[in-house]
């Protein structure tokens, strides 16, 4: 289920049971449900929550995703940034070799395969004439609530900017 905060930004995904706590204790409203599923108690029967959205606002602080090897290949989906082969060993490459001046950062670290990653060598894409067929950049909260989730229900998409 998604959690919204009180002013509709994406703040979370929690469970069916998290959610319905949620709306029971009143600390948050129904946004969307699913027509042909209810979640049912002894005494009543509730509409499954799809998106729910907080009553109070939850000052959240900027959520920074920690550079790491793993969530270099999570925003590349796992496939080289040069040939988009997925089926092959990845490495992480620096567009900018190390050694001429290239730092650890979500701009200069790209997926790439092994033998995309030995043909560019230490050279920069334009050199080993290598283009990349999407510019890397700093990855937000909501790109990894997609990768969580893997499949996006359709009532999410306006919520995580999908449309």
């Amino acid at each position: 289920m998604l959690v919204l905060n009180q002013n509709y930004e994406a703040m979370s995904i929690c469970n069916v049971q998290r959610a319905v706590v949620l709306l029971f204790l009143g600390k948050a409203e129904l946004i969307s449900s699913k027509d042909s599923k209810r979640v049912y108690s002894v005494r009543s029967a509730l509409p499954f929550p799809t998106i729910v959205r907080l009553r109070v606002y939850i000052k959240v602080p900027y959520k920074k995703i920690v550079l790491s090897r793993k969530n270099i290949l999570r925003r590349d989906n796992h496939k080289c940034s040069y040939c988009q082969r997925a089926d092959l060993q990845l490495t992480i490459d620096h567009i900018v070799p190390k050694s001429k001046g290239g730092d650890d950062t979500w701009e200069n670290l790209v997926t790439a395969c092994v033998k995309c990653n030995n043909k560019k060598g230490d050279r920069s894409p334009e050199e080993a004439r290598m283009p990349l067929l999407k510019k890397p950049s700093r990855p937000s909260h909501i790109t990894f609530m997609k990768h969580f989730v893997g499949r996006v229900d359709d009532d999410w998409k306006p919520y995580l900017y999908m449309n």
